[in-house]
């Protein structure tokens, strides 16, 4: 089950369309969809659970914590929507499609998809595009 909570005042467009999208991609990574819950912050509240949890005094666009039992993915996902919106001005992106790609970004890592080396961060984003060409 896909759960959207909002400690701020952004809301998705359509959360029916965004669950199916992501129910597809965790079926076509052969995995299986437990509880997953996306919570929408601003920038203040991920930056104190960035220090509590991580020991990272930075901003973040997202935090994943993966509370997945096997191939059943449980989670916990945590997104700035400040820091996806200043993302998405840098990156010369619309917000939608930053917003789009972070929440795909934290379903591949529940994967196993890594981002700390150049290799790991190449087969990231060809799935993060991959998925993002999925999105209606």
């Amino acid at each position: 089950m896909i759960n959207f909570y909002y400690e701020t005042d952004f809301k998705l467009g359509d959360e029916k369309t965004v669950s199916e999208w992501i129910i597809n991609a965790i079926i076509e990574e052969v995995k299986t969809e437990g509880e997953l819950n996306f919570i929408f912050v601003d920038d203040d509240y991920l930056h104190k659970l960035n220090i509590e949890f991580l020991q990272h005094d930075t901003l973040t666009d997202i935090i994943t914590f993966d509370n997945s039992i096997g191939n059943i993915l449980h989670s916990d996902i945590y997104i700035s929507v400040e820091r996806v919106a200043d993302n998405a001005k840098d990156f010369e992106s619309n917000f939608n499609e930053e917003l789009s790609r972070v929440m795909i970004h934290g379903i591949l890592h529940l994967c196993g998809y890594k981002d700390k080396g150049a290799n790991d961060t190449e087969v990231m984003r060809s799935k993060e595009n991959y998925y993002l060409s999925k999105m209606v």
